[in-house]
């Protein structure tokens, strides 16, 4: 029998490995929302695809209870939220604003039918303050007399499961199929729920979200680049992360930079992590940036510099940080300056285009990096930085 339904923006990597996945094998329905025809036409076909777990021993996980519309079909989205009993968003920051109008909708058409009929949203996107973007952004879309903070949910997450591209021939050889790394552990803000917590088995609830989102933007995100640049830089020709960390100068620069970014998060959230959790953590990342059999690209890990490198996001964040509490940030802005020579390319040989386009802007020098990607109000003063 089943506990209910699941419906999930996004059925692309972490939408079919990750959240999907939990959700399916937890005993939900899952109705995927997309956009690529060819992968929704195959969901509704099959009502199943499989998970390809990647570690020394090969294994795969067959999803059930699944089937898609397409995001396109306004009135079939609408109306699977209106009877949804959780919602999910895994699409990407670019993504997010084409869906406002279709939650909004959703969440009206659900108010009229019943109106003590909450909505829990599960983010599961890489996105610092997720909770209050969706919010600012659903707000003006909504009736003025809409009781948003009683109906609706905004539930941000922590996304530590790797995925890699897929290949050309992998996708060929079956359209469906997902890579994915053994992990499968989805922390998620217990207080953001307006309804009792799914009981399924891989949720990790925390009461401060907000640190844990942190910990993922700021030792993951951060160690997993930071590993990319350095990896690129030492020899360009490198395809895969472990490639990069089989050095043993490139490990231990990416090391001690989690660590020093490991020192700015325990001095912002000192009642929520002590240090030796935080390294146990940062070992732990490093094995798991090493597993072979997942094949992560350095391409992948480190391309879309002008989000990565952004003001909000992992390496200027942790740099802002530093600077608010006093604390030294010399080694994450040494990978800093490496991802701005980040110049990897897919399989085909190509440069994300907004790589591009940040080449662009490296090309009028540093400083117009620093404050017009960065962010940085005074950039001036990190190219005297010693690093």
């Amino acid at each position: 029998m089943s506990k209910g339904k699941l419906v999930l923006f996004g059925a692309g990597k972490i939408g079919r490995s990750f959240i999907g996945q939990l959700f399916s094998r937890g005993g939900y329905e899952v109705v995927f929302v997309d956009i690529y025809q060819p992968v929704i036409d195959a969901l509704n076909e099959r009502g199943n695809y499989n998970v390809i777990v990647k570690s020394e021993v090969e294994s795969v996980m067959n999803i059930q209870h699944v089937r898609a519309v397409s995001v396109k079909d306004e009135n079939a989205v609408v109306s699977e939220i209106a009877t949804a009993d959780i919602v999910g968003v895994s699409i990407g920051q670019q993504g997010l604003p084409m869906i406002m109008p279709l939650l909004a909708k959703s969440l009206i058409k659900r108010y009229e039918t019943n109106t003590s009929l909450a909505l829990d949203i599960i983010i599961a996107e890489n996105l610092r303050n997720a909770a209050e973007y969706f919010e600012g952004e659903l707000l003006p879309l909504l009736p003025a007399d809409y009781p948003f903070n009683s109906l609706v949910g905004l539930v941000e997450t922590s996304i530590g499961k790797m995925v890699p591209i897929m290949l050309k021939k992998d996708m060929e050889e079956d359209i469906l199929q997902v890579f994915g790394e053994p992990y499968n552990n989805l922390i998620l803000d217990k207080k953001a729920f307006k309804n009792p917590i799914p009981e399924i088995e891989g949720l990790s609830p925390k009461e401060n979200m907000k640190a844990w989102v942190d910990r993922k933007l700021f030792i993951h995100n951060l160690g997993h680049a930071t590993t990319a640049y350095y990896g690129y830089l030492y020899n360009p020709k490198f395809v895969y992360l472990y490639e990069a960390l089989a050095i043993p100068e490139l490990y231990q620069k990416v090391r001690e930079t989690m660590l020093q970014a490991a020192d700015i998060l325990l001095r912002k959230y000192p009642e929520e992590f002590t240090l030796e959790a935080l390294i146990d953590h940062i070992d732990d990342l490093l094995f798991r940036f090493q597993n072979k059999a997942l094949g992560d690209t350095i391409f992948r890990v480190g391309c879309d510099l002008m989000r990565k490198l952004s003001a909000e996001d992992r390496l200027v964040g942790a740099i802002n940080l530093a600077i608010e509490f006093n604390l030294p940030y010399d080694k994450i802005l040494n990978a800093l300056k490496a991802g701005m020579q980040f110049r990897a390319t897919d399989e085909s040989g190509n440069m994300l285009p907004s790589d591009c386009q940040f080449v662009e802007i490296y090309n009028k020098g540093t400083i117009e990096v620093l404050t017009a990607v960065c962010g940085f109000e005074n950039a001036e003063k990190l190219i005297y930085v010693k690093v």
